[in-house]
This record gives C-alpha cells, structure tokens and sequence, in this order.
C-alpha cells in the first residue's frame, strides 16, 4: 500500500511542474544560446557527482551483501561440563 502510494506521487505530472523555478525559467527563455549551453552543463555539474556517490554506495553495498555469510561460524564449546 505504501510503495503504491509512492509510486503514485512519483508518476503525478502535477508535482513535475510544480519544481520549476519562475526566475530560473525567465532567465533562461531571455538567454542567448551561449547561456542555454552554459545552463545545461551547469545543471550536468550540478547531478553528475549525486549519481556517481549514489552508484559507489550501491556498489559498495552490492559487493558488501554477503560478507557476513560467507565465513561461518566457530563452533562453539560446551562449557557446561564445568572443564
């Protein structure tokens, strides 16, 4: 029910609209094409490095997901004999 409700907050057109910025917007429809340009790489600085820490941590708990499971356990003695 949970991952439903999310799942339809995310695909809702209505909140997509709602992020945009009106002075980010103004700017950017006034701008010649040299500052179009250098908007877009700005916002490629802007979310390259997020998605590369996103996809190390995921890697990293990728290849981290069966440390615990590989090595088993000592076995364990019976120390109720009082030995």
């Amino acid at each position: 029910m949970r991952t439903m409700a999310m799942l339809g907050g995310l695909l809702s057109p209505s909140l997509a609209f709602a992020q945009s910025c009106a002075l980010c917007y103004t700017q950017a429809a006034g701008a010649g094409s040299r500052m179009i340009a250098a908007l877009r790489s700005g916002i490629l600085v802007l979310i390259v490095p997020p998605i590369l820490i996103s996809m190390g941590i995921t890697w990293m708990a990728y290849k981290k997901r069966n440390q615990f499971n590989e090595h088993p356990p000592e076995e364990i003695t019976d120390l109720s004999d009082g030995k």
